[in-house]
């Protein structure tokens, strides 16, 4: 498996001036992703091939965006983050019919994701 980076975040102060921007700038594809309310879903090109990410209301100051890596298992790879001298700040959790995610921090505070594909996870 490659690990590639596969989703992006992007946090913002007022939502419809970024979406404004990000529009404007390169064209994307905003909308709100149906079943996570204020969470708008970005397509960057063609769905399934090219990246895609979000946006949402920034959640704290210093928030910046954040990189997802796909992984074989979220779990796994939390425990070797950890063993690498980085930190877990948000542990696993799913996002029903996609898969699983977590944030984690690399030894240097950058925070990036952990994405586990899986069509079978649910909600606790």
């Amino acid at each position: 498996m490659k690990h590639t980076v596969v989703h992006f975040e992007l946090p913002a102060d007022d939502l419809p001036r970024a979406v404004k921007f990000y529009r404007g700038v390169f064209g994307w594809k905003i909308e709100e992703s149906p079943g996570f309310p204020g969470y708008l879903s970005v397509e960057t090109g063609e769905p399934r091939k090219d990246l895609g990410g979000g946006i949402m209301a920034r959640q704290q100051p210093q928030q910046g965006p954040v990189n997802y890596v796909s992984v074989e298992s979220v779990a796994d790879y939390s425990k070797k983050v950890e063993e690498w001298g980085g930190m877990v700040i948000l542990p696993k959790m799913p996002v029903p019919g996609m898969g699983y995610f977590a944030q984690v921090t690399d030894t240097e505070g950058n925070v990036f994701g952990l994405w586990e594909e899986d069509a079978a996870a649910k909600a606790p």
